[in-house]
């Protein structure tokens, strides 16, 4: 029997874009606005729905302001998390919820709760690693994950996530493929400008090296009062080959879906022999601290 999956990403830009509204009232808004994309995604039999990094704020780390950490919250027992797994449940879908995790005073995390179909928590994923750059100051605000690659069983497939940044560095990628994953979802928030290019030509890379699809997605608009750019949506899927399934706008707030035929990782993990041809024995200075 073929192992098919509906998967859907949701691409959102911010309602509330005032820089005098308060932080809860901005992420009151944010997370208002995705509950008619989450519906239409248990309508239209979504089994897997990511939404995009810190989906319930604006992408504030453009700042270097605190107020900010007033947005974070628990995971899993926070009310974003919480709330979100009821809509699972009601759906029968699985979901990746992006949000600012409070781990304790002081210590916070870009982090994706994973719920299964039943409204049950998976367990979670931590960004690991943390840009420090003009406008993006994440750093700031941000701990660097501590909890590895973890993947997830869902009822569906067997998922990893990526956050963003990470979708960089190729080693955390491959890790991911050796955990398991059959699907890895990366939410992101990026603005035009040399990331743009890449955003279609790492994380094909990746599933092509890795023979499993990639669920990336992306927000849009621009926000105040940081404008630090445009945020170009294009959420997509890309499957083991590196064949688009399909991509979203750069500019509309919508629901991407596609189909994944699961029995395809098989096919060409057999034709692709790279997991049976790595030499991790050579590969020792990788893990050594160089510069």
């Amino acid at each position: 029997m073929a192992r098919k999956v509906i998967g859907g990403l949701i691409q959102c830009s911010n309602p509330l874009n005032d820089p005098n509204a308060s932080v809860l009232a901005i992420r009151d808004a944010m997370y208002e606005k995705h509950l008619p994309y989450i519906e239409e995604a248990g309508k239209k039999g979504v089994q897997i729905l990511c939404l995009q990094e810190v989906f319930n704020t604006p992408y504030f780390c453009p700042s270097q302001d605190a107020k900010w950490c007033d947005t974070a919250e628990a995971v899993p027992n926070g009310p974003t998390v919480q709330r979100l797994a009821e809509y699972a449940k009601k759906y029968q879908m699985a979901m990746i919820i992006p949000v600012y995790e409070r781990e304790q005073a002081g210590v916070y995390y870009n982090t994706a709760a994973v719920i299964d179909a039943d409204g049950s928590y998976l367990g979670k994923y931590r960004k690991n690693h943390i840009p420090q750059t003009n406008g993006f100051w994440e750093k700031y605000f941000f701990k660097p994950g501590n909890l590895g690659y973890p993947t997830f069983q869902t009822r569906y497939a067997k998922i990893g996530v990526y956050i963003c940044y990470d979708r960089h560095f190729p080693e955390g990628a491959r890790l991911l493929g050796l955990n398991g994953a059959e699907i890895v979802f990366n939410p992101s928030a990026t603005v035009a400008g040399l990331s743009q290019y890449l955003w279609k030509l790492e994380q094909p890379a990746h599933a092509v090296a890795n023979g499993y699809y990639i669920a990336a997605s992306n927000r849009v608009g621009t926000e105040a009062p940081w404008n630090i750019g445009k945020f170009y949506g294009t959420s997509y899927f890309c499957d083991p080959r590196g064949n688009f399934l399909a991509v979203g706008s750069e500019d509309r707030d919508e629901l991407v879906v596609a189909e994944m035929d699961l029995d395809l990782i098989e096919e060409v993990r057999r034709t692709w022999q790279f997991y049976r041809d790595r030499r991790p024995e050579t590969y020792e200075d990788m893990v050594k601290l160089l510069p």
